[in-house]
């Protein structure tokens, strides 16, 4: 059973005894990510993460905050997304004291060496290459700009080149200041450990954290009323394709019957886009439907690897599927499978204290409320038949019908064609 413990300064820390477990997972994540940038400043969440383990007050060299976590075979890093950053150790929980005052220090002592900051615009930058090189991580980036365009929702969390090779310690200083404040932050420490004793020293461990109210995100705008297109031209042996459409954000409770409906459609290799596109087809290899919600934007879409000789004719599939499932009821057996696949995959998904941790910090920082593994599964279970029908309906239209390629097209128009549903 969890525990959440909110301190007088808006510091709230989550707990989550496990005794099936020898490990502790510390997290610890910040309100902040791209959404909360400027354009001025774009990526700047993402490199400040990086910038937090080039050395601290305590730890003044990247060496001293990594040697003591390899020493003992643990796990750790950092992520950013446009909704939240994030700090995570995990090791055996006789280390457990070791792991809090690492990911605390790390997380409000960051030096901002200007030297530091120097060498990592290489590696940031290197980071951008390699994402323009893999064609099926950029196609996220493509259907992310397509649907929100030159605002925060809409930008690369990585940022720009001319912008990373522009931010100083001045920057950092600034943005940490504004962001990671004790209201913007979430702790959860899962696995071997007393909840009570834990909160105590996370009490001292974070006695530094400002307790000023961290600013807000820049909230996402949508507009569109016809169907759209985002080609990016690159010569590639596959194309890349997301094809989707505008869904729910996570306060709206039709997301799972949306969430059914994505698991029915390419949730798993016996989904009917998978058994269609790769088995039946043999024309692509990975294939898969998510719900993607945030607190202000969701969409449901599929994406897929798939031959550039047969685009056109995948991508017409693709919508008839769609328009088959907004047409004719799923069926009771496909629909309790689509269930059982998405129960099973959260037990599973939380049998380590790592996810665990991310289970209910996620959801703290993103809503500020918890709704417990077996409440969520009773939510999934009472999604019907008709719950699944109305969200397709309502999802599949064409003023919410989007197409993101990355593959070696220059002409737009044949795939703007394409879109009828």
């Amino acid at each position: 059973m969890y525990k959440k413990t909110t301190l007088p300064n808006g510091l709230r820390i989550i707990t989550i005894p496990m005794a099936n477990t020898k490990t502790v997972t510390v997290l610890t994540l910040v309100a902040t990510g791209s959404k909360y940038e400027t354009k001025d400043i774009n990526g700047i969440s993402h490199f400040l993460e990086h910038m937090t383990f080039k050395g601290t007050k305590k730890r003044p060299t990247p060496l001293a905050i990594a040697e003591p976590l390899d020493r003992i075979g643990g796990q750790y890093n950092a992520f950013t997304s446009q909704e939240y950053t994030g700090y995570y150790a995990k090791a055996d929980g006789r280390h457990q004291d070791l792991l809090l005052d690492i990911i605390s220090d790390i997380t409000l002592n960051p030096n901002f060496d200007q030297e530091e900051i120097n060498k990592e615009r290489g590696v940031i930058i290197e980071e951008i290459n390699m994402y323009e090189d893999m064609p099926s991580r950029k196609v996220g980036d493509v259907w992310i700009d397509l649907l929100y365009g030159d605002q925060p929702a809409g930008w690369d969390t990585a940022g720009k080149k001319e912008i990373i090779n522009k931010l100083n310690r001045e920057d950092f200083v600034k943005y940490h200041k504004d962001h990671y404040t004790a209201s913007n932050t979430v702790v959860a420490v899962a696995g071997m450990i007393d909840s009570d004793d834990v909160v105590e020293k996370i009490k001292v461990l974070f006695g530094s954290i400002s307790d000023s109210k961290g600013k807000d995100k820049i909230p996402a705008k949508e507009s569109q009323e016809k169907p759209a297109m985002k080609l990016f031209y690159k010569k590639t042996d596959q194309t890349h394709i997301i094809l989707g459409a505008r869904s729910y954000d996570i306060w709206d409770d039709r997301r799972f019957a949306a969430e059914v409906l994505a698991t029915i459609l390419g949730g798993g290799m016996s989904s009917r886009l998978f058994d269609l596109l790769r088995d039946k087809m043999g024309a692509a290899y990975y294939v898969r439907t998510n719900e993607d919600a945030s607190t202000d934007t969701g969409y449901l879409a599929t994406s897929a690897g798939i031959d550039n000789r047969r685009a056109d004719e995948i991508i017409k599939s693709i919508l008839e599927e769609y328009r088959k499932i907004k047409t004719i009821k799923v069926s009771e057996d496909e629909l309790n499978k689509a269930k059982e696949h998405m129960e099973g995959g959260l037990i599973l998904s939380i049998e380590t204290s790592d996810e665990l941790a991310s289970f209910y910090c996620f959801q703290e920082i993103l809503k500020k409320e918890i709704i417990k593994p077996e409440d969520l599964i009773k939510k999934i279970q009472a999604v019907t038949a008709d719950d699944v029908l109305k969200a397709a309906q309502d999802i599949f239209r064409p003023e919410k019908l989007n197409l993101a390629i990355v593959g070696p097209f220059k002409d737009e128009k044949p795939f703007v064609d394409l879109l009828e549903i």
